[in-house]
């Protein structure tokens, strides 16, 4: 059977010169004003004041698995009674995106990548390789696995004042967590990280003894329902709410605090996770949608880019909680997929903060791989001091690969391909296209399918 993909059917050229009001600064995070509103803030929350109304047809009719790339060159989905949408979604990007994924013959994959001053949805894709298409990016049916790390570490941040260099000896823990690892024990505990280190290396012992110690379950679960966990995430098509389960006993709770089960996540999800962190703790609105045209081609309904949402952190918490995300490219799980066997970035002078999540169903033999994160997350330098040095716009991606035994790639290499697509189309020095050759399939011992990886 032939695979079927979300995409956009012609290539043109990127262009994301899209006005909008944020808290966003290019390349780097946003810091607000801790005494109110920042003037940009402030902006942000005026322009959603002044939001238009409601379009004049639902958008629950929206197909995004029906996307096509109209005369013009703009990608179109249709609505009831013949109306039509225009979204943001960028068809260039969304061909190169759905080509990676056919490449490597993922069983299942979606790829949501947003601009994060305007929330602007530029890839919006799904892939199912056998079986009918379906649209990937609003189910929330995956575990969230050691993304949920993000939520962890910011309630650490926000209500325990625990930084990134807070020091940590560990031991056990890569595979499973039992009650004798939570036990902090010298004589075993002979390695050591800092908080952002054991983020960027995803050691669960490390979040699950702090989660004990640190916080009270009713401030990772306040954490975790600010970042979205629990409800729908507002967005031009109904998106599965992300599960929150913490167990009762201190076991399941320190589990789930690390990454093992109890949480699921869509990647729009994700991906608006890692724009809030991007935007300095205050979330924007993702958006689909650009516009409502009726039968004849004319305009109904525009809607609003740039919308900020309830602040979710302060300031200084999402720049925290940034450093420890920078350390899973760096030199943490992330390392390899985004630097090339003698060390070389495949992004030179862009810098990328990220998080995976690895958990396996073995029941169901599905191997679940996650890629969140934002780039650039400190300020773009140039490779060559004779290259230009534009800024290129910030972006946030969230990246979903479900496997079977027997693979080829994980989220991160597929959100490495997506983002070098982004910033070669951006014009950046030294970043080149993907080569769309698939790679040979791997096959992982059977305990790495059977447990978590911490990853």
């Amino acid at each position: 059977m032939r695979p079927r993909t979300l995409a956009v059917g012609v290539a043109i050229p990127l262009a994301l010169g899209i006005a909008g009001v944020s808290l966003s600064r290019r390349g780097r995070t946003a810091v607000a004003d801790t005494d109110g509103l920042s003037p940009l803030a402030a902006k942000a929350r005026a322009a959603a004041e002044a939001t238009p109304p409601p379009p004049p047809v639902s958008l629950a009719s929206l197909d995004p698995t029906k996307i096509s790339t109209s005369a013009e060159g703009v990608a179109v989905a249709p609505l009831e009674g013949k109306r039509t949408a225009k979204l943001t979604v960028d068809p260039s990007l969304q061909k190169v995106t759905t080509a990676v994924m056919r490449t490597h013959h993922i069983p299942e994959a979606s790829v949501v990548l947003m601009d994060v001053e305007t929330g602007n949805v530029l890839v919006y894709a799904s892939h199912v390789e056998k079986g009918p298409a379906r649209d990937l990016c609003v189910e929330a049916t995956a575990p969230a696995a050691s993304v949920f790390k993000v939520v962890t570490g910011s309630a650490l941040v926000e209500t325990a004042g625990v930084t990134p260099d807070r020091k940590e000896c560990f031991s056990g823990g890569e595979q499973r967590l039992t009650e004798l690892d939570l036990q902090r024990d010298p004589k075993r505990d002979r390695w050591c990280t800092t908080l952002a280190g054991a983020m960027g290396r995803s050691i669960n012992t490390v979040f699950a003894r702090l989660a004990l110690e640190k916080l009270p379950r009713p401030a990772l679960e306040e954490t975790a329902r600010g970042l979205g966990f629990g409800s729908a995430i507002a967005f031009d098509v109904p998106v599965q709410p992300s599960k929150l389960a913490f167990p009762d006993d201190s076991l399941g709770y320190a589990r789930t605090a690390a990454g093992f089960w109890n949480t699921s996540l869509s990647p729009v999800h994700a991906a608006w996770l890692s724009a809030t962190m991007a935007r300095g703790g205050e979330p924007v609105r993702p958006r689909l949608v650009s516009e409502v045209l009726d039968e004849s081609g004319k305009s109904m309904w525009t809607s609003p880019s740039g919308v900020a949402q309830k602040r979710a952190l302060r300031a200084e918490t999402a720049q925290a909680v940034t450093t420890m995300m920078d350390s899973t490219v760096s030199d943490g799980t992330s390392y390899r997929a985004f630097h090339d066997p003698k060390g070389g970035s495949f992004l030179p002078g862009i810098a990328v903060a990220g998080k995976t999540g690895t958990l396996t169903d073995s029941a169901r033999k599905r191997f679940y791989t996650w890629f969140t994160g934002f780039a650039p997350s400190r300020p773009y330098v140039a490779p060559d001091a004779s290259a230009a040095a534009t800024p290129p716009r910030q972006v946030a991606i969230g990246v979903l690969v479900v496997n079977e035994p027997t693979w080829s790639v994980k989220a991160n290499v597929l959100a490495r391909e997506v983002l070098r697509a982004y910033f070669a189309e951006q014009k950046v020095p030294s970043v080149t296209l993907p080569q769309l050759r698939a790679s040979q399939p791997s096959t992982t011992p059977g305990t790495k399918h059977r447990r978590h990886r911490g990853s």
